[in-house]
């Protein structure tokens, strides 16, 4: 038997952990190859995550509605069985006419007491199966649970994702009650938790652990960090980071960091530690981007495409990284791994500047400005929707963000990993600087200029390398060929 390990993926650079909210297959089911598993949420995305490959299910690690950290074994495929073909796991069901494998008991036998007893709990005794998908067009029969029904419809009919359905369900709140302050009114965790804490109810008593899952939970706290410092994962390992004493005087006031807040942290805090940071700037003179994006706008308008200054920038930027492909690469311990692909990272605000994602948009290399600008445009407007898919925050080579869009000059970036550089775009503004008119005169003129700050990892790029790149980028952007466009 081989047994394939399906692990929690994740689903932004500063997510470390994710709750598996429902399974879409039982044990002994049998799987192809990106087909639909499991779904998780996290507070920026919800997604249904596929099977890394065909094969049967042959155990589930991880139960619904547990919070585990990215990286972690949830299941595993055995991808040399076949659905109802006994083995190890003897008791999978049949398959009907339909293609879809009837309830067994020695399925439900196979989960732990207490997984039992929650699923008899929350689905009246029976738990049902969704039924198979077939591509986007269908959706996923809906399951009676304790967090009300599940499909895409009802998820945006309730405002809300399944995590805060299921904490509404354990307190007995009408999500309809509450105010939602997310993208489209949805109800986010921290407003479900603040009206909670409002109406002054007492969390219900947590569910009975399964035995394994409370030895996972006693060696956690065995090794939980000391008093004072901060554990923050690194390339599979740990580092425990000591936090210094902060006075607290009168008048000072005091808050917990949400979850997202502290991921955040501790991916900022693990690529300052990996990575040898730098920050290189340029100046950049956008006169000629100006004027052809003046003239263009109608053309791309005409097609629904809003174009901005930042399919220009990314134009720029593939250009660069094909001149110099060690910006576009990943350092694997000793080694340097150059990717093929350029998949351009865009980082973008959402919740009102409170948080940040980095959607990717992928083989930017092949894309027209246009097609540049529609794919920039649908990832920014998922972002905000929190709609995003799996794969539009997967894959990432290079990251591109627009520190000009709040009025800032220029920024020096942290480096998003596995990546060795990112870039920092600066605002465009009017600004008086010096240029030679055809008769080779030095004359003052008004022009549109940006600062670009570029950061790289010192280990594998060196300063003369990235004002290469900084200088390409420069050419592009002060002659960009129309005939290009």
């Amino acid at each position: 038997m081989s047994k394939l390990d399906v692990i929690m993926p994740q689903m932004g650079e500063s997510i470390a952990e994710g709750t598996l909210t429902r399974w879409l297959k039982s044990v002994g089911d049998e799987v192809e190859r990106d087909e639909d598993l499991f779904e998780i949420s996290t507070d920026k995305v919800d997604a249904d995550i596929p099977a890394p490959a065909a094969g049967v299910l042959a155990e589930i690690l991880v139960e619904e509605g547990e919070t585990v950290e990215v990286n972690t074994v949830v299941a595993r495929i055995d991808t040399e069985a076949e659905a109802g073909g006994g083995g190890e796991q003897g008791g999978a069901g049949e398959k009907s006419d339909t293609g879809e494998a009837e309830p067994e008991e020695a399925a439900a036998e196979s989960r732990a007491p207490a997984a039992a007893a929650e699923a008899g709990a929350e689905d009246g005794g029976a738990r049902q199966r969704p039924a198979a998908r077939a591509g986007d067009a269908e959706e996923t029969a809906p399951r009676e649970n304790g967090a009300g029904v599940a499909t895409r419809e009802e998820r945006l009919r309730t405002r809300s994702t399944p995590l805060v359905r299921k904490i509404a369900a354990e307190h007995n709140i009408d999500i309809g009650q509450v105010d939602g302050t997310g993208i489209a009114g949805r109800v986010t965790r921290d407003d479900i938790l603040a009206f909670i804490e409002t109406r002054g109810e007492e969390a219900q008593a947590a569910r009975a652990a399964q035995p394994d899952q409370a030895a996972r939970k006693q060696a956690a706290a065995a090794e939980a960090p000391a008093p004072g410092t901060m554990r923050v994962p690194i390339h599979g390992a740990s580092l425990d980071i000591r936090i210094p004493d902060v006075p607290i005087r009168e008048g000072d006031r005091v808050e917990e960091m949400n979850r997202v807040r502290l991921r955040t942290m501790e991916h900022m805090l693990m690529s300052k530690r990996i990575s040898a940071h730098v920050t290189s700037v340029t100046e950049i003179d956008f006169e000629r981007v100006v004027k052809l994006r003046k003239k263009l706008k109608p053309r791309f308008e005409e097609q629904g495409v809003k174009l901005t200054y930042g399919p220009f920038i990314m134009k720029a930027v593939v250009e660069a990284l094909r001149d110099y492909p060690i910006l576009n690469a990943s350092v694997d311990g000793t080694r340097i791994v150059y990717h093929r692909n350029i998949n351009l990272g865009i980082a973008v605000s959402i919740n009102d500047g409170k948080e940040l994602i980095v959607p990717v948009l992928k083989d930017a290399d092949r894309l027209s400005l246009l097609g540049l600008a529609q794919g920039a445009n649908e990832l920014a407007e998922k972002a905000r929707e929190k709609e995003l898919d799996f794969d539009d925050i997967q894959g990432g080579s290079f990251t591109i963000t627009n520190v000009g869009v709040f009025g800032n000059l220029f920024g020096t970036p942290i480096i998003n990993q596995p990546q060795v550089a990112i870039l920092g775009t600066g605002v465009i503004e009017k600004r008086p600087v010096v240029v030679q008119d055809d008769m080779g005169n030095d004359t003052i003129a008004i022009r549109h200029m940006a600062y670009f700050g570029l950061s790289y990892d010192h280990r594998v790029v060196d300063g003369a390398m990235a004002a290469f790149w900084l200088n390409k980028v420069q050419e592009v952007i002060e002659n960009f060929p129309e005939e290009s466009v």
